[in-house]
């Protein structure tokens, strides 16, 4: 019997995972990554890089010299680029589980990429309480909540 190849899924994203340690910081990424990106409503590309890609794309389009947790670009296609060794910081420091944190950013990346932000505390609220109902849907605690 011959094994059945997997059919395109339109919703889906493409994910490119560049530094392979992502696979040893969170267990099963490309699901956790995958059921995210489905529950936002994320088309595009996911890229899982390590800080230097990160830095120096950010340094080349924003003019800031530093790694980020996530970068969004909505042109020529939505793209979410992530920066293994920040991801990793924030969630040690928010005592908070990798995939959970990781679960969170491509949330936030996809509403970014359907025109949200948070420059105003309006609108960061308005984006706080979209990623917290987004993330229940799909058993991840709210970031927001104070402990």
């Amino acid at each position: 019997m011959e094994p059945r190849s997997r059919r395109p899924d339109p919703d889906d994203i493409d994910l490119i995972i560049t530094d392979p340690a992502w696979r040893r910081l969170v267990p099963r990424v490309e699901d956790i990554v995958r059921r995210a990106a489905k529950a936002a409503g994320m088309q595009g590309t996911i890229v899982l890089a390590d800080n230097r890609m990160v830095r120096r794309l950010n340094a080349a389009h924003r003019g800031k010299n530093k790694p980020t947790n996530v970068l969004t670009y909505e042109e020529p296609a939505a793209e979410a680029i992530l920066a293994l060794g920040v991801v990793r910081t924030e969630a040690q420091a928010q005592k908070r589980r990798p995939a959970h944190h990781l679960a969170h950013l491509i949330v936030h990346a996809a509403l970014h990429l359907q025109g949200e932000d948070h420059e105003h505390p309006g609108d960061a609220r308005r984006m706080e309480m979209a990623e917290s109902r987004i993330l229940g849907s799909i058993g991840v605690p709210n970031p927001w909540k104070r402990a």
